[in-house]
C-alpha cells in the first residue's frame, strides 16, 4: 500500500475523534478536573456532601481548644468508647467517635 494514499491517517483520527467524543461526554456530565480551591458540595463531584466529612467518623462535641477536646477524649475513652480529635478549618476542635456509638457519646459529653 502507498503511504500517498491517506489510509494510515484513518486509524490516528478515529482514535482523536473517539477521545474528543468521550471528553464532550465526560464534560457535560459534570466530570470537569477541579481547583484544590473549589467547594466539592457545590460540584457534582463531591464524594462527600460537606467540606468537614470525616467518613465514618462522627462529630460527638465540638469545642474551642485542644485542652478540652482532649478532656472529653479522656472522659470517652473511660466509657469505652473510641475517640479522636481534629482541627476544624474555623479552628474549633471537634471530637470524632464511630456513628454507632456516637449517641452513648454526646450523652456523656452533654453530662461532662
Amino acid at each position: 500500500m502507498a503511504t500517498s494514499d491517506g489510509w494510515y491517517l484513518i486509524g490516528p483520527l478515529i482514535a482523536v475523534g473517539l477521545v474528543g467524543f468521550l471528553g464532550a461526554v465526560f464534560w457535560r456530565m459534570g466530570l470537569q478536573p477541579t481547583a484544590p480551591d473549589r467547594d466539592l458540595a457545590s460540584d457534582g463531584l463531591g464524594i462527600f456532601g460537606e467540606r468537614d466529612d470525616y467518613g465514618l467518623l462522627w462529630p460527638a462535641a465540638v469545642t474551642d481548644g485542644p485542652e478540652v477536646a482532649d478532656e472529653i477524649r479522656r472522659l470517652l475513652s473511660e466509657a469505652g468508647i473510641r475517640a479522636t480529635t481534629a482541627t476544624r478549618r474555623d479552628g474549633r476542635v471537634s471530637v470524632l467517635v464511630f456513628c454507632e456509638q456516637v449517641e452513648e457519646a454526646r450523652r456523656l459529653v452533654a453530662s461532662f
